[in-house]
């Protein structure tokens, strides 16, 4: 727990560095190019489809009416738009997601490293091209959580943690790789995945819930959706910045933890007899002689 508070607040005050704000302005560049001309060509093409889709549904006309009734017409303007907007948005959330893995995240770890860890061995356990097929692999597999578990997002209490658990387990899968992928040799980096499994994916949890808040951007918003490329950008920035500290967080506490294993296993080498070291050589270097 101690470790897990420490490693929080290094990534918090880490996110003032220049060096940070500046390495999120580059997915933000990536992805508001992306969000733009996708409303370009897709927008008013998406709202038709939308829109015929609610007018087809029985469920839905029914509710649509019920608003009409109730004198809430001006909110069924409204709700196409904030449909498409809710779809479009994860998919944005994702590309940033993999940007950061790809091109934030070894610079964000190399950054912490060299401040707190300059002596830290790199042992180079992980190639470039596993990092890249597990980062595919995880968001892949939370897409697909996502759009099972869609029809559950209905149930109240559901929507505020489903979300929340998709993300945070993909957080854990990929940045938890990826902070130990330069240092840790294989076996270092599964024995360490395997120990604090439940302490990196708290991190995940609230890294995801951390996520969850910039789409306050468009419940404080709703009424402006004139604005929707802009908020879009703006929320997606709040998102590279909280993947940013994600990566701060967990390259904080994998590298200390890294270090930390390390360090037991140099003590306990330390501590093993001298003689039992010397009868265990002899024994290893006396050939075996054949029975009598």
């Amino acid at each position: 727990m101690k470790q897990l508070v420490d490693s929080f607040w290094r990534a918090a005050a880490y996110c003032l560095h220049p060096r940070v704000v500046w390495l999120s302005l580059l997915p933000l560049l990536l992805t508001g190019v992306l969000a733009a001309v996708l409303g370009y060509f897709f927008w008013e093409s998406a709202l038709i489809a939308v829109r015929s889709q609610l007018d087809a549904w029985s469920l839905t006309g029914s509710a649509l009416d019920w608003l009409d009734a109730v004198g809430a017409g001006g909110l069924r303007t409204m709700i196409t738009p904030l449909i498409v907007l809710a779809l479009a948005v994860p998919l944005l959330v994702i590309v940033s997601l993999l940007i950061v893995a790809l091109m934030m995240m070894p610079k964000l770890v190399e950054l912490v490293a060299k401040r707190r860890f300059a002596t830290l061995e790199r042992r180079h356990g992980e190639p470039l091209w596993r990092g890249v097929l597990l980062s595919l692999g995880a968001t892949l597999l939370a897409l697909a959580a996502l759009v099972i578990s869609m029809p559950l997002w209905l149930v109240p209490p559901l929507v505020l943690l489903l979300p929340p658990l998709i993300w945070g387990w993909l957080s854990y899968r990929v940045m938890s790789f990826d902070a130990l992928a330069e240092h840790a040799s294989r076996e270092e980096r599964r024995e360490l995945m395997r120990e604090h499994r439940l302490p990196l994916l708290g991190i995940g949890i609230v890294t995801g819930y951390l996520g969850a808040a910039p789409a306050l951007v468009w419940a404080v918003s709703a009424a402006l959706l004139v604005f929707a490329p802009l908020l879009i950008v703006v929320s997606v920035w709040l998102y590279t910045l909280v993947f940013a500290f994600s990566a701060l967080w967990f390259s904080h506490y994998c590298l200390a933890e890294l270090q930390a294993l390390r360090a037991r296993r140099e003590t306990a080498a330390a501590l093993v007899p001298a003689d039992v070291v010397d009868a265990a050589a002899a024994a290893a270097a006396t050939p075996l002689l054949p029975p009598v």
